[in-house]
């Protein structure tokens, strides 16, 4: 039996007023639920921590997130932990992952956030059967939804919050393959708080912004950028590579390639409700994927042009290559 959505959350909600009045309880709970952080209840790991699948309520389950014990890492991690805790308590969003509780002591420090039943979106996409799952319209509901996550982030908050780390292993989805949801805030920047210089290299390859390699600095751009490659991997099924290393250079073999078969081949065409869409989204993505970040658009200009509709024809599908759809 299925406990519906609202259920969820009175149940989430128990959970939290317990963790406000006795942490020490819940914590007796996570290890219980996960007979001390076995294995067999691991479902992910990252470069912070590792992520468990705890049933803390009867029927509900949570995804608990410890951070590793190295001691080399204690300081950065606790940062991470700290950065986390802080973001999360800013934002309450849709597109945004749940935080119900955290725990720490001189040994142990974890995150206890909403289970997301549907995984990663990296995971389903490089998964045959899964990425099949996910049909044009899931996948143009997931771009919308990483949008509105990082509009709310980026200008609906009192101090804007970049994600720095935007890649499809940090956006988990429900169990309808509907809904996005971002994660992973250990690296997140207050603007307003925050005007401290970064010395290391932030983010994940092949989807940080150029700019982030030569000054090692980072502002709302860098996650418009890290959108656009995001939303050509969701169209494509898979990272675009070389595809935008550099954009000024694409080579001149795709001049002659309709720009539908670069989208991923292991789903139907688009229909003709679903096209126009379509080019508009990858139109977008190429926009923010601009080398000059000043010439990049705002997240908040790529959420109203999601609003709006494509302002190309069908019949122009087939005519439309990818240097012409750069050019607009």
């Amino acid at each position: 039996m299925k406990i519906k959505n609202h259920d969820r959350e009175a149940l989430a909600q128990n959970l939290f007023s317990l963790w406000c009045f006795d942490r020490e309880v819940v914590h007796e709970k996570v290890v219980v639920a996960t007979e001390g952080f076995n294995d067999k209840y691991l479902i992910g790991m990252g470069g912070q921590g590792s992520v468990y699948k705890a049933e803390l309520l009867a029927g509900q389950f949570f995804a608990v997130k410890k951070l590793h014990p190295d001691s080399d890492r204690d300081f950065s991690n606790f940062k991470a932990f700290s950065r986390e805790i802080q973001a999360l308590t800013e934002i309450k969003h849709r597109n945004i992952v749940k935080l119900f509780g955290f725990y720490s002591n001189s040994r142990l420090f974890y995150l206890v956030y909403e289970f997301l039943e549907g995984g990663s979106l990296e995971k389903n996409l490089k998964n045959d059967n899964q990425a099949a799952a996910l049909d044009w319209n899931r996948r143009l509901n997931i771009v919308r939804g990483v949008a509105s996550g990082l509009f709310h982030m980026h200008h609906g908050l009192s101090c804007p919050i970049i994600h720095r780390d935007i890649s499809s292993k940090n956006i988990l989805l429900d169990s309808e393959y509907q809904e996005a949801h971002i994660i992973d805030f250990g690296i997140a920047k207050f603007l307003k708080l925050d005007a401290s210089s970064m010395t290391s290299f932030i983010g994940t390859f092949g989807y940080a912004a150029p700019e982030i390699a030569l000054t090692m600095q980072a502002n709302e751009k860098c996650d418009v950028y890290s959108f656009g490659v995001l939303t050509l991997e969701i169209l494509m099924g898979k990272h675009p590579g070389e595809f935008i290393c550099p954009m000024t250079e694409i080579p001149t073999s795709y001049d002659f390639t309709p720009f539908k078969y670069i989208l991923d081949q292991r789903l139907p065409p688009p229909s003709n409700l679903v096209v126009k869409e379509v080019m508009l989204i990858a139109k977008i993505a190429l926009a923010c994927l601009n080398e000059n970040p000043r010439c990049r658009p705002t997240i908040e200009q790529v959420s109203s042009e999601l609003t709006r509709p494509s302002p190309y024809s069908v019949n122009q599908f087939d005519n439309i290559t990818l240097r012409q759809l750069m050019r607009v």
